[in-house]
């Protein structure tokens, strides 16, 4: 029996902590031998208070050193708050080595404070990646996964990636066969892809100067536009129109033109019965491979795919 340790503090997410029991549980009841020992943890030992319920716990750190596998619910996205809160555990995760440690969504940034991930693959939601990386370069962060492994340490992306991963662990510590039976019973698929699917293609930009050719690019962003008509269209030199779009965008021009062509790609896609030649020519695209590799590159599935799955959620 797997003895599996899941840390309550009152940054605690409780969708994710349920979902972590839920997912363990559900392989004990489905598998007949309780494959599983859950068992909720605090740094003091005491029960924690949730925004929706007090958690009760079964022991302190004495009792999550004795347990095999190490679960870390989400703990939202008030990262700095949250490390200010745990910053007695960090001392006692960086000691486990011996143990397998997972983090689901934002509970990567205790791993990583904790030195754990240090030149290691990991992932967290896409929306605190640029955070993540900036204060923890030496990770090897690969947001677009929605879970990684590397060595004992286990991490996944937002929301929903924490049951992927949870799904993960009982294949790795149980079988393939009863994590299809726990997707199967919650109605998820066993295998989702690439978080890149979920993530804005578009970053947001406030109103500036960069609007009016924003708002251009996207009328006439099926056709051919190169960086001497944007220059001209903002009136500018294209090397200044390259320094003022990568300051105010985080991206070339050219870039945010092809990410724009996929995101109008994904609403005829979602919208519409046209062919995908039809909607390659609409959006820019010169032939439909083309097409197809960068919608791919960037939102981590075919256009096929991806218009499957609007189907089945439509």
């Amino acid at each position: 029996m797997l003895r599996v340790a899941l840390y309550i503090c009152p940054q605690t997410v409780c969708s994710s902590l349920s979902m972590a029991q839920d997912a363990f549980s559900m392989a004990n009841r489905l598998s007949g031998a309780a494959p599983f020992q859950l068992q909720r943890f605090s740094q003091d030992g005491q029960a924690v208070q949730l925004d929706f319920a007090q958690i009760q716990i079964d022991g302190g750190l004495e009792l999550a050193e004795q347990a095999d596998l190490l679960i870390v619910p989400a703990t939202g996205s008030a990262v700095a708050r949250t490390l200010a809160a745990n910053a007695e555990l960090l001392p006692w995760l960086a000691q486990r080595s011996q143990q397998q440690i997972a983090s689901l969504c934002s509970s990567a940034f205790l791993l990583a404070a904790a030195g754990l991930l240090d030149g290691r693959r990991a992932t967290t939601h896409w929306a605190l990646a640029d955070t993540f990386a900036k204060h923890y370069p030496q990770v090897r962060l690969h947001s677009e996964q929605l879970l990684t492994e590397d060595g004992h340490l286990f991490c996944s992306g937002g929301a929903q990636a924490g049951l992927d991963l949870c799904l993960h662990l009982i294949a790795l510590h149980s079988s393939e066969t009863l994590a299809r039976q726990v997707a199967a019973a919650l109605v998820v698929e066993r295998q989702r892809g690439l978080q890149t699917r979920f993530a804005p293609l578009l970053p947001e930009v406030e109103e500036g100067p960069l609007t009016p050719l924003l708002h251009w690019l996207r009328a006439h962003h099926g056709e051919a536009i190169d960086l001497e008509r944007l220059a001209q269209q903002a009136h500018c030199s294209p090397r200044t129109l390259l320094r003022r779009f990568k300051a105010g965008t985080g991206l070339t021009p050219n870039d945010y033109l092809q990410r724009l062509r996929i995101s109008q790609a994904q609403q005829a896609l979602a919208g519409s019965r046209q062919s995908l030649e039809q909607i390659a020519s609409a959006v820019g695209f010169a032939d439909r491979a083309t097409f197809a590799k960068r919608f791919k590159q960037l939102c981590g599935e075919t256009p096929g795919a991806f218009r499957k799955r609007m189907q089945r959620s439509g």
